[in-house]
């Protein structure tokens, strides 16, 4: 039989295939390497004479790669048909998770929105940091307490004074990165991730979030923190808070001063998430300190500031009624699921 008639037979054996199995089998028997008529084609060509021998050759190899082409387009329509399942209407739909925006997420975004309606500027930067970027330029004495290996997390790597660098205890090298690239007026809001070397409980973690305010210019007073803070307090809690200010001590404020908010579950009239006091620690805040602002080079005299910071985590516990902030850390999807928006 010669290749043109073998091609036609094979053409119309393989229309006639159906699965995977005959379509196999005819592989076999077409370029089977050792009864494949193909195979037996080759074999024959050394019987010819030198004349045949080439333009035989030739018509074998062509008819050889005609059938592999034929069998492979064969096998991926036998395979892609093979994929496709009947759908069966009368089955129970599948249930589909809807994903959600992490509450963190959604009460920093939140808090961000405050602030930009005030005309601040969101700045962030790295959570690696210098010693002076997180202690130095802050007014943290050498002997702070907060540079102690017990509170710090530090990274093997020196800075540029030979100091190991550490992961960032707050947000505010932001802030002093913010300053040292530029003159007041400075307006900035610095969220971000932190790190302290805590225990992980129902209310520590060794990794939070924090968000930091900063406005440095001329003419700022603590009458201009107030009222920033009763504002944004407001807007985040509700019109109806109130806040009370504590003195207090940070190195790089003075004066200083703790925070509270009027109880959001009680009105302030005392229950047990106030421990009955109608009052919630909420943040640290004060005017930012003169040394500071003579470390980033501005003058303390000409110019003055205030800067708070708050937890995000602490934030969203109080706005969604979390009893254990390491919810936020485990992905469930149960829980995760449940946050749409702020209430």
């Amino acid at each position: 039989m010669d290749i043109h008639s073998l091609q036609k037979e094979f053409e119309t054996r393989l229309s006639s295939v159906s699965d995977v199995k005959q379509l196999e089998e005819l592989r076999n028997e077409y370029v089977g390497r050792k009864r494949g008529v193909i195979t037996s084609l080759l074999k024959d060509i050394p019987k010819l004479s030198a004349e045949e021998r080439g333009p035989q050759g030739k018509r074998i190899n062509e008819f050889k790669q005609l059938v592999e082409d034929a069998l492979e387009a064969r096998r991926a329509q036998l395979e892609g048909a093979a994929q496709f399942v009947e759908a069966d209407w009368s089955l129970p739909g599948h249930e589909y998770h809807v994903g959600a925006i992490h509450p963190l997420t959604l009460v920093r975004r939140r808090i961000e929105d405050i602030f930009r309606e005030m005309g601040y500027a969101i700045a962030e930067g790295p959570e690696i940091e210098t010693d002076f970027l997180n202690f130095t330029a802050l007014n943290f004495p050498p002997d702070h307490p907060a540079r102690d290996t017990q509170d710090t997390l530090f990274v093997d790597r020196l800075d540029e004074t030979g100091k190991n660098r550490l992961l960032r205890t707050h947000t505010s090298p932001v802030q002093i990165r913010t300053m040292l690239a530029g003159k007041p007026p400075v307006r900035i809001l610095c969220p971000g991730r932190v790190y302290r070397k805590d225990e992980f409980d129902a209310t520590h973690s060794p990794v939070f979030h924090q968000v930091e305010a900063l406005v440095v210019d001329e003419g700022i007073t603590f009458a201009d923190l107030k009222g920033t803070l009763l504002y944004f307090l407001q807007k985040l809690f509700s019109k109806d808070v109130q806040i009370s200010l504590r003195p207090t001590f940070f190195p790089f404020t003075e004066p200083s001063a703790d925070v509270s908010v009027s109880c959001v579950f009680c009105g302030g009239k005392g229950c047990n998430i106030c421990k009955f006091s109608g009052w919630i620690e909420i943040l640290g805040s004060g005017m930012v300190h003169p040394n500071v602002l003579e470390n980033v080079g501005y003058d303390s005299e000409k110019y003055s500031g205030f800067a708070f910071g708050l937890g995000i985590d602490r934030v969203a516990i109080l706005l969604y009624g979390i009893p254990d902030i390491r919810m936020f850390f485990q992905s469930d999807i149960r829980f995760l699921s449940q946050f749409r928006v702020i209430p």
